[in-house]
This record gives structure tokens, C-alpha cells and sequence, in this order.
């Protein structure tokens, strides 16, 4: 077992002080005292920090009601999966739904601790899991969500995604080796041309590339976003094969970051800070020495080169007679039976998979032709449409203050009433990417948006209320680059008429008469 090495005393905060007591992944073998006990007489830490290890988290603004976040690598889940997940939210009515989130993933809400230990037997018996989706831990593995599906694709992301994640987790058992990072950490493999994954917000990213005729990925390294820093990830000038070379340097990767990333300051213990206390050579230097043989030298360029696509639709595969169809879900919530209506239709019509993509949203692969007319005419496509409004069509949010203590405002709800009123009022000849964040921490990444809207609390007529930070210019696709703040401190009840002036004026909006 190999452990990350510990700073002295004197410069460990508070959370490296608590790892160095007792690993996270150590509560798995409590869970059955904890449900026995219940939440209240827990250990603190164990609550409120070491049960993210196992991917429990408690949520102090819905106390005894925690919130469960899934490990789905690329996005991809069956029919029996989603069913399953239906069935452990029903259980607790209406505090119970599943959040799609913008790492192809869901998030259970509603979840009590008594229930744990018959939640993940169900889970496992379904070939889930939940493991080191939390804290310092590698969050899910993103990947091309139409990978194998796409005829104008590169290269299929899905079997790497599952071997990196399961190189990291030891196949969903847990593993030691990667359970005290520094600081979380995220990790997208592209396999199109249209940069589907967002790779500059991630800390790894590889990127399909030719490399004297060969086709295999650039890698990126240090993109991430945080409360006091925001930075899009810059070339190692890295190229590997499209082959478990990714996972070994992924690996490499890791054990550097691990090894050598900043502690003392939990600010500073993204990988980005430690790039830029070493320097990009240096850094890849040292990776190489991880990795064990030299390295090549990056492609010349890159094969990003298409705008970004969202997928909600109809769709030909590439496989004769078969089709894909992306289904839009406001705001990314799920409640048990729309779960249940997923993985129905997906079993009825398509090989029962389900896929989830970064912009919150489902795909239903594997429909015959034959079947299409009848998937089509489904009532959960009325709630979840294939023709969605413009403005309602490239809505995110993350969660917001109804499930999250961080969260300084409201989000999903206010999000999707703003943006009918919106659609209502405006004849929009674009779709126009409009993300909510409840918090600098970013969830919801305003800084990749057409328009972003960051959670704050602003003076109004003499009282404090719900407001945002207007960040602007975002891209997504080829040339990514991330946006800037331009405004700060709008009250919520002042963003339609703000967000109306800059949807006519910059994007080409037109009043309804």
C-alpha cells in the first residue's frame, strides 16, 4: 500500500490532519455501526467528512437527509442500474430524486443513514458503486457520451474510462493507493472532434490526436475551478496511444500530484499550483520518471475542430438500422418515476443503456428504426422533450441552497422560471448557454457559459438578498477558453430585465410582440 507522505505537523490544516488519524475509505467497515446508531451520535468527522470516501454526504441544510453521489463512469448506466436508483430515492418521497450532474454522473438525494449498508448491497449486486466520489479523492471519469455510437468519432472512449476508473478504485473495491490526494481531482478522455467533455476544466485531460499517422491523445493537465482561482488546463506536451497508456499515465499523474502536491494551504493544493511551483518541465519530468519509459513529444495539433454539440434529438449510429436519441431534462432533475420511464423506454425500445452527458441530459442509444415512430410518441418525451426552447435547451445548474450548504442561493428552480419567462418573451435565433452556480466553488461552471450566474448575496433596499456575479464569454468545443466576470452584485428579482437586454444586444434576441 502506498501512502501519500505526510508534511509536518506544524503546516497540516485540519483536513490532513484528520486523513492522517484514520484513511476516509475507513468508514466502510462502519457503516453498519452507523446505521445502528444513527447520524446524530456519529463521530463529527465521520459524518461530516470521511463518509465522502464512500460517496455519503450529510447535508447540514437537509439534517438526516444525505445525499448519495454515484460513480458512472462516461456517463453510461442499464436499464436494472437506473431501476435500482429509482427504487432507493422512492423510498423517500418527496425528498427523494437523482441530480444528473456535469460530470455525466447522478447524485441521490434524500438518502438516510439507516439505509446504507442494504443500499450499497443493492448497489453492488447491480455492478455499482459509489466509492472515492468525494472529498480527495478522483471524481467520475467523463467521456465522449455518444462514444461508439458516433460515425464521425476518433476514438471510443468507454473501455478506457472503465479502466482508468477501476485502476483507481481497484474495480469499485476501494483502493489506498489514490484515497489521500491533496485536493480533488478530475479527469476527462475525448474521443470526438467536438470537445464534448469540457477538457480545459479538467485536471488530466487527453484529446484525439495524430502523432506521425498514429492516432492517440495529447494530454492537458491543470484545469480546474475553485473559489479563488479558475484556470483552463495547458499542454504537458504529452502524446500517448490509445491504449492502457492512458491509464499508466493517468497513474503517473496521480502519483506525482500525490506525492508532491501542496498541503498546508487548502487553496493552493489544486495540481495546477503545483505546476506552477515546479514549472511545466519539471512537472512532466517527473512524470516521466512515474511513468518508467520516455516520453513522446505532443502532436503538432490536436483533432478538435467541430463546435460543440449538445445531442438532444434524433440521430443515425453508425451501426445500420440504429439511432440515438437525446432527450432534454430541465435543469437535470429526476424524480423516481422518471427514473423508472428511462429505463423502461430504454429496455422497451433501445438494449436498455442509458447515457448521461455533461450538459444534464439523457441519451437512449440502440433504437431500431422499426421502434422509433413508437419511442417517439412515449408521454415521458413530453416532459423530457427532443425539441426543447431555445433558452431552456443549454440551461445547467448545479444544486443549489434547497440541497446544498454551500450554496448561497437558490438555483434549479429560479434557473428554470427565469429562463420560460425568458422563452416567452424573447424569439431567440441561437441557442445561448446560460449556467447557475450557487457558490464560487463552481458546480455549475458559469466560466465555460455563454452567460454565467454566480450565487452571492447583495444589499437591496437596505436588506441583504439572493444575487449573482455575471461572468461573460465563455467557449466550449474547439477553442475553449474560458469566460470573465463582468458584473458583480445583481439582485435575482433584477436578472430579467439585465439578462433580456444582453440576450437582444449580444446574442440576437428579438422581442415577442
Amino acid at each position: 500500500m502506498v501512502q501519500a507522505p505526510q508534511k509536518e505537523e506544524a503546516t497540516q490544516n485540519k483536513f490532513e490532519k484528520f486523513k492522517s488519524e484514520k484513511d476516509g475509505l475507513a468508514v466502510r467497515e462502519e457503516l453498519e455501526y452507523f446505521a445502528n446508531i444513527g447520524w446524530e451520535a456519529m463521530d463529527k468527522t465521520d459524518l461530516e467528512h470521511r463518509l465522502k470516501w464512500v460517496g455519503i454526504f450529510y447535508r447540514p441544510v437537509t439534517p438526516g437527509k444525505f445525499m448519495m453521489r454515484m460513480r458512472l463512469p462516461n456517463g453510461i448506466l442499464t436499464s436494472e442500474q437506473m431501476q435500482t436508483l429509482g427504487e432507493v430515492v422512492q423510498r423517500y418521497g418527496e425528498d427523494g430524486n437523482g441530480d444528473i450532474t456535469t460530470r455525466q454522473n447522478l447524485q441521490l438525494r434524500g438518502v438516510r443513514i439507516e439505509d446504507v449498508p442494504d443500499i450499497f448491497r443493492r448497489l453492488k449486486a447491480v455492478g455499482l458503486t459509489s466509492v472515492q466520489s468525494g472529498m480527495d479523492n478522483v471524481r467520475n471519469i467523463t467521456g465522449s457520451p455518444v462514444a461508439g455510437l458516433d460515425g464521425d468519432e476518433l476514438i471510443d472512449t468507454r473501455e478506457l474510462v472503465q479502466k482508468t476508473q477501476d485502476m483507481i478504485t481497484n474495480s469499485g473495491e476501494g483502493n489506498l493507493e489514490f484515497t489521500n490526494l491533496p485536493r480533488k481531482f478530475n479527469i476527462a478522455i475525448e474521443g470526438g472532434r467536438d470537445n464534448s467533455v469540457h477538457a480545459e476544466i479538467n485536471d488530466i485531460a487527453y484529446v484525439p490526436a495524430y502523432k506521425d499517422g498514429e492516432l492517440g491523445f495529447n494530454v492537458l493537465v491543470g484545469g480546474f475551478f475553485s473559489a479563488k482561482r479558475c484556470e483552463a488546463a495547458i499542454p504537458l506536451n504529452v502524446w500517448v496511444s490509445a491504449n492502457d497508456d492512458v491509464v499508466e499515465m493517468s497513474r503517473a499523474i496521480l502519483e506525482v500530484y500525490r506525492d508532491h502536491g501542496l498541503r498546508a494551504n487548502r487553496q493552493k493544493s489544486r495540481l495546477m499550483w503545483l505546476i506552477d511551483e515546479w514549472g511545466v518541465e519539471k512537472f512532466r519530468a517527473a512524470v516521466e520518471r512515474q511513468f518508467g519509459r520516455p516520453l513522446a513529444t505532443a502532436a503538432l495539433k490536436d483533432e478538435i475542430d467541430w463546435e460543440k454539440r449538445d445531442h438532444i434529438g434524433v440521430f443515425k449510429q453508425k451501426q445500420p438500422g440504429l439511432n440515438f436519441v437525446g432527450l432534454h431534462v430541465p435543469i437535470g432533475r429526476l424524480y423516481a418515476q422518471d427514473m423508472f420511464d428511462i429505463a423502461r423506454i430504454a429496455e422497451v425500445y433501445g438494449s436498455s443503456e442509458i447515457r448521461l452527458t455533461v450538459e444534464q441530459n439523457i441519451i437512449i442509444p440502440n433504437i431500431p428504426d422499426e421502434n422509433l415512430e413508437a419511442f417517439l410518441s412515449e408521454p415521458i418525451l413530453e416532459k423530457f422533450s427532443i425539441s426543447p426552447q431555445p433558452l431552456e435547451r443549454a440551461l445547467i445548474s448545479c444544486t443549489g441552497a434547497q440541497f446544498c450548504n454551500f450554496a448561497l442561493i437558490e438555483t434549479k428552480n429560479r434557473a428554470l422560471n427565469l429562463i420560460h419567462e425568458l422563452d416567452q418573451q424573447l424569439e431567440m435565433t441561437q441557442y445561448v448557454r446560460i449556467h447557475w452556480t450557487g457558490c464560487p466553488n463552481s458546480c455549475g461552471q458559469p466560466q465555460v457559459a455563454d452567460i454565467g450566474l454566480m450565487g452571492t448575496k447583495v444589499r437591496k433596499d437596505g436588506k441583504t438578498v439572493e444575487g449573482v456575479d455575471l461572468y461573460m464569454g465563455g467557449k466550449v468545443g474547439k477553442d475553449a477558453h474560458l469566460g470573465t466576470c463582468v458584473q458583480k452584485g445583481i439582485a435575482c428579482d433584477d436578472l430579467v430585465p439585465v439578462l433580456t437586454q444582453i440576450l437582444i444586444e449580444q446574442f440576437g434576441a428579438k422581442p415577442k410582440s
